[in-house]
């Protein structure tokens, strides 16, 4: 299983050598939003004048000049909630700092309007609003810089559980892979053993058939891929089967019920053979009379699903005792359909004391 890297969520707003910071989106919209609200403090002053059709547009550029300054020193807030950011500041320390850098702003930009308006013999009360207006208008934009952050850094952490999910969901389906890969070619290589005995001529059979079934385990091994096809995975089903049927002969009959649409629909590799592995050594392999194995896809075009039964007529399990049981094969099947599907696909295993034993797979295929 694979993903792509997503860019850092916070790259948007970063400066840096390569992309000049004025050019980041967030500046983008700082700036634009900075010219249009000085914009209209022009057009605001002058209401009376565009009332009468008359527009003076010295007084825009007046505008400028006079909350320029302003605009710059606002600018500095983002800068300043990213030093605090990366140092881990506590909430109360970052207050007091804000404090002093409102109050720090407030009379720099006042100063800048006594300045350029000779306002110095004003009485104190027309000091006092424009100071309170700089206290409010630093506060605001320090909330926006400090929740953009804020909001920033939650959607890293959250991409960040993310890949850990889904590093933890790729190492436990790579540990069920290992532990089903084994116990394939313990049991497959017992079997053989088991047929040298009677048959060495049929044995010699099997370790070429045997070949071919480790090939196509190690090649989805190498390729690091966990998805094939159903047919891939029905073919080496069918080399896996002929093997068991050199030891087994007549007793193992086997039918096929496959719906022929659905062969380029993927499925997790080795998914099907430890179903069938399972249904004959539990209904071949303890007993000496025949036995019949089915097969069968189904493909629910109208559900996009893929349905998958192994099924046998031999003696059957309870549903409870196959639940608690220590067996491998089909407690691994069903863990990797939670992990891989994300409760999108299912294993559902009906069987009743002498009623045979079926297995069915549900997964997605569009």
């Amino acid at each position: 299983m694979g993903w792509r890297n997503r860019p850092d969520l916070d790259d948007t707003f970063r400066m840096n050598s390569i992309q000049p910071a004025f050019l980041s989106p967030m500046w983008r919209i700082y700036i634009g939003a900075y010219t249009a609200y000085v914009i209209l403090v022009g057009l605001v002053v002058q209401a009376d004048g565009l009332a009468a059709g008359q527009f003076d547009p010295a007084l825009i550029g007046y505008a400028f000049l006079t909350t320029g300054p302003s605009g710059i020193l606002l600018a500095l807030i983002w800068p300043l909630t990213g030093w605090m950011d990366r140092r881990g500041l506590p909430t109360a320390l970052r207050f007091v700092i804000h404090l002093v850098a409102a109050v720090a702003f407030a009379a720099c930009a006042h100063l800048v309007i006594v300045l350029l308006n000779k306002a110095d013999a004003r009485p104190l009360s027309w000091h006092a609003w424009p100071l309170m207006y700089s206290l409010m208008g630093y506060a605001l934009l320090a909330g926006i810089f400090q929740t953009v952050r804020a909001n920033a850094a939650a959607q890293r952490q959250a991409l960040a559980a993310q890949q850990a999910q889904t590093l933890l969901v790729a190492a436990e389906l790579g540990a069920l892979r290992s532990k089903l890969n084994p116990h394939f070619l313990f049991n497959t290589l017992h079997s053989i053993i088991a047929l040298t005995q009677r048959n060495p001529l049929a044995a010699e059979t099997a370790l070429f058939q045997f070949s071919d079934m480790l090939r196509y385990v190690l090649d989805t091994e190498r390729a690091e891929v966990d998805r094939v096809t159903l047919d891939a995975e029905l073919d080496f089903v069918r080399d896996y089967l002929e093997l068991e049927s050199l030891r087994l002969g007549q007793r193992l009959r086997v039918e096929w019920d496959l719906d022929p649409g659905v062969g380029d629909c993927l499925l997790p590799a080795l998914s099907i053979q430890p179903l069938v592995e399972n249904s004959i050594k539990h209904a071949f392999n303890p007993h000496s009379r025949p036995g019949l194995l089915r097969i069968e896809s189904r493909h629910d075009r109208e559900q996009g699903l893929l349905h998958l039964t192994v099924r046998d007529d031999g003696p059957g399990a309870d549903p409870v005792q196959v639940t608690a049981a220590p067996g491998l094969g089909l407690r691994t099947i069903r863990r990797r359909l939670e992990l891989d599907y994300a409760g999108r696909a299912a294993m559902r295993v009906d069987s009743r004391p002498g009623a045979g034993f079926a297995v069915c797979v549900t997964l997605p295929c569009a």
